[in-house]
């Protein structure tokens, strides 16, 4: 067994390293930013790597978790899908894997410096290396989406010109990917590909609204299988289909605008407490006397705790609209 001395000693060590490998991260990611501020997205990056295109084809789909055919790699399907449209690029185990070493660190922390119980720790880790993951996945995601959302009529109305223009639909498609930015340049850019090695557009189509999660993406597969089937003016739907995105996007944004109220006051209604609670912590240590001995503390925090989360999850469904 090892001495308290030691595991002290092993925290410090652990802390230090933790500080550098965010510190090169930090520096390697500078770098490559500055190495790609001339590129407009990804895709035109992998491009410019003189690799055959089919490798960066499935480069562009394996760092997003998804095999070389563009499904999901992962049994997991609904983890395996949150984070291939949350548009975090790299090896999913290594990003859970980060995030556990993590959980662990701010455990031991925790419970060796800072004198939390050991079940206390424990919810510390499963926060940090389980739930703390899943929120940045989520937010990232719905970041993503709604740039995407901003992008996707802009696109629609390029494909039109260069249809009306006299130009194929792949074309078209790759005009899209080579003079829009991520997320959408490169996303077209990887329709453009797999049609290219033989995908049919209504695939492709299919398997982008997969890839981002974007309610507008399966408006435009249904309209493409529909036009495919029964033929039609394809300039005229995607057009048509352009302008219903645009409006369905402001009257998205005037309900946010309506119902700012209503979330900032659900904000601040659920942090006070908190707040509070860590404020009279910090200042007045001894406020709370022997109540942490109590047998009924945990039972107490959790019941009420619930309660809490349930009033902010009605909240959030009062002034989130869904159409």
């Amino acid at each position: 067994m090892f001495s308290g001395q030691t595991l002290l000693y092993l925290v410090y060590v652990l802390a230090a390293a933790s500080v550098i490998l965010a510190v090169e991260v930090m520096y390697v990611s500078v770098a490559g930013t500055r190495a790609r501020a001339g590129i407009i997205n990804r895709r035109l990056q992998v491009m410019g790597e003189d690799a055959p295109a089919e490798r960066s084809l499935q480069g562009l789909l394996q760092e997003r978790g998804l095999t070389v055919s563009g499904d999901f790699a992962f049994g997991a399907v609904a983890l395996n899908r949150l984070y291939t449209q949350s548009g975090i690029t790299g090896n999913p185990i290594s990003f859970a894997a980060v995030f556990i070493l993590a959980g662990l660190v701010v455990a031991m922390i925790a419970t060796l410096l800072l004198g939390f119980s050991a079940p206390a720790a424990g919810l510390i880790f499963l926060f940090v290396a389980f739930a703390l993951p899943f929120l940045v996945l989520r937010r990232a995601r719905d970041k993503r989406i709604s740039k995407f959302a901003t992008q996707l009529p802009d696109a629609l109305d390029m494909i039109v010109r260069s249809l009306r223009a006299g130009h194929p639909t792949t074309v078209a498609i790759g005009l899209v990917a080579r003079e829009m930015p991520d997320p959408l340049g490169t996303e077209f850019g990887i329709v453009s590909d797999e049609i290219s090695f033989g995908l049919s557009l209504e695939q492709a189509v299919r398997k982008l609204s997969e890839r981002v999660g974007f309610e507008g993406l399966h408006l435009l597969s249904v309209s493409l299988s529909i036009q495919a089937k029964t033929g039609g003016n394809l300039t005229e739907i995607l057009s048509n289909l352009a302008s219903v995105l645009r409006e369905r996007r402001k009257l998205r944004l005037k309900i946010r605008a309506l119902s700012a109220e209503g979330r900032m006051s659900a904000w601040i209604i659920s942090l006070f407490p908190v707040l509070m609670f860590f404020i009279l912590l910090g200042i007045a240590p001894s406020y709370y006397g022997d109540v942490w001995s109590s047998p009924l503390i945990w039972p107490v925090f959790v019941i009420f705790g619930s309660w809490a989360l349930l009033g902010d999850y009605i909240m959030y469904r009062m002034v989130n609209f869904d159409f």
